[in-house]
């Protein structure tokens, strides 16, 4: 169905096109609106700030299950590291994650897209934005009805529309090291570690291409730290089997919310999602599935609403978008009350099993292994 009469050049502009903008952007596509994206880098799956570990439920219920399977593996489990290395093996009964070829994953993404008749804009960044009657006026793409922004945790859209800003965050880094192949390949390798990463975790996984070895730790802007992801390496390469000869072929880095955004996420016209809204897990980090379910309410609700068929966009982004009470009381926890040696001394135990099962499988039944 096609837009008639409009006075705007776009029923959407949507900034940015990783999985929330995506997601918002082929949602509002299968109302037959005309969508803009615009994505400052030439290249969707260069300069990446995600791990592309997507959880099952983002697989069954999305999009993202349509993806070539040559860019996904399985991960069934789950080695919870103490920081002296000790560790134990968790599972779910029917839950898997997966790791993902990320850089190829989003470049299938933009194929989607454009397949859909999204105007996809690579190398385009956003640079400013007018209110311009009950719409905006993007600088380069022209009037719209809805701004979107999915711009990540330092949103430009949130800086140029007055909207909230995300203020607390981690600092993350990985590497990936191509044709490398973990002994435990079907496990992902988590570790627990002041030292290395406080408040969050280091990880080892195997993916479709090699292996990715990431740390994260609390990010505080007056005192900002850089993670030892070095050190790291040598205190865990042991343990996981990865070679002292390899050399990682590439490396990411971001910042990762952890807070919510310290004003709305909605302005009449603008709506921010993704990390742009703090649609992150504030204990685990994870966001991909949290983040496209949101931008798909946003992008559904831009269509339905268009058609007369539905409340305003800004009303559902405001209602969809997920609280995580239980998860930020266990992030406070985190920041405060971290240490070492009661994960080293506790790590078998039913409460600390309850904690993981909690963070990595929604409180689903376990089995538990060595």
């Amino acid at each position: 169905m096609e837009s008639v009469a409009s006075p705007y050049d776009w029923d959407l502009v949507v900034v940015g096109a990783s999985f929330a903008g995506a997601a918002c952007a082929l949602a509002a596509a299968q109302y037959g609106l005309r969508v803009c994206v615009l994505e400052r880098k030439t290249d969707p799956g260069a300069r990446l700030h995600t791990t592309g570990i997507i959880v099952k439920e983002a697989i069954e219920q999305t999009w993202l299950g349509r993806a070539p399977a040559a860019l996904l593996q399985r991960v069934e489990r789950v080695r919870l590291y103490a920081p002296n290395l000790r560790s134990v093996l968790l599972a779910a009964p029917g839950y898997y994650f997966m790791t993902t070829d990320t850089p190829n994953l989003l470049r299938w993404l933009s194929a989607e897209l454009r397949g859909n008749g999204v105007d996809l804009r690579l190398g385009q960044a956003f640079t400013q934005a007018q209110r311009d009657g009950d719409g905006w006026r993007v600088e380069g793409a022209g009037r719209t009805r809805y701004l979107i922004g999915a711009d990540g945790a330092t949103s430009r859209v949130a800086q140029r529309t007055g909207l909230g800003r995300v203020r607390d965050t981690l600092y993350g880094v990985e590497q990936e090291f191509a044709g490398v192949q973990l002994a435990e390949a079907g496990a992902l390798h988590c570790f627990a570690s002041k030292r290395f990463a406080p408040g969050y975790i280091g990880w080892v996984a195997q993916n479709p291409t090699g292996v990715q070895v990431g740390l994260a730790l609390r990010h505080d802007p007056a005192n900002a730290r850089q993670p030892d992801l070095d050190g790291f390496l040598q205190h865990v390469r042991s343990v996981v089997g990865l070679p002292t000869s390899v050399r990682p072929s590439a490396t990411r880095a971001g910042l990762v919310p952890c807070g919510l955004p310290d004003g709305p996420i909605t302005a009449p016209g603008v709506i921010l999602t993704g990390d742009a809204a703090g649609i992150v897990s504030p204990l685990s980090a994870g966001g991909i599935h949290s983040s496209w379910r949101h931008g798909w309410a946003v992008g559904d609700a831009a269509g339905l609403h268009l058609r007369g068929k539905g409340a305003a966009a800004e009303a559902v982004a405001r209602q969809a978008a997920p609280t995580f009470r239980r998860k930020r009381l266990m992030r406070w926890a985190m920041d405060h009350l971290q240490m070492d040696w009661p994960l080293n001394l506790l790590l078998q135990s039913a409460a600390m099993r309850r904690t993981a099962e909690q963070v990595y499988f929604h409180r689903r039944g376990m089995r538990v292994g060595g």
